[in-house]
């Protein structure tokens, strides 16, 4: 049976936070967290593939996809706050157990989730992510430059598109 998808976006620490949603909210819930240079849209096929089964939750972190994209000078762009605020978002959608599918950066963030909330992982899914921060190394401060410079792009573009420039 085809499920439907939903796009909802809630308020998350003053963001509004983007997602995805399907299937059943009784069946094991599986949250998944995509990564650079995605979105949550990354995940339709599986989406399609196991809605009938699973609860999927898909969100957009803070400067992807449909979420705010918070100017880098005010917003800390780091694996850190990322999965705090994931980690919020979990909790304002009453999501007490799930499994953990991590993409790319998802890894990072899905993580330090996991590391601070224990008691919510039902299993961990990997998938091309850095499992552990000797992994990140060097790169990890290069990572979050990058994360942080998208933004600054996408916002001075946005700002030139909204004045017709």
């Amino acid at each position: 049976m085809n499920q439907p998808t939903f796009y909802r976006a809630i308020e998350i620490d003053s963001l509004s936070i983007f997602y995805r949603e399907a299937g059943p909210r009784d069946a094991p819930t599986i949250l998944l967290l995509h990564g650079l240079p995605s979105s949550s849209r990354m995940f339709e096929p599986l989406f399609t593939r196991l809605a009938d089964r699973y609860h999927l939750v898909a969100p957009d972190y803070p400067g992807f996809g449909h979420s705010d994209w918070p100017d880098p000078k005010r917003f800390a762009y780091t694996f850190n706050h990322c999965a705090e605020i994931m980690n919020h978002f979990t909790e304002a959608l009453g999501l007490s157990r799930y499994t953990l599918y991590m993409q790319d950066y998802g890894g990072p963030v899905g993580f330090r989730m996991a590391l601070a909330h224990p008691e919510r992982i039902e299993a961990l899914i990997v998938q091309d992510a850095v499992a552990h921060n000797e992994g990140l190394g060097a790169r990890s401060g290069p990572i979050e430059q990058q994360m942080r410079a998208r933004c600054e792009r996408t916002s001075c573009l946005s700002r030139l598109h909204a004045r017709g420039t």
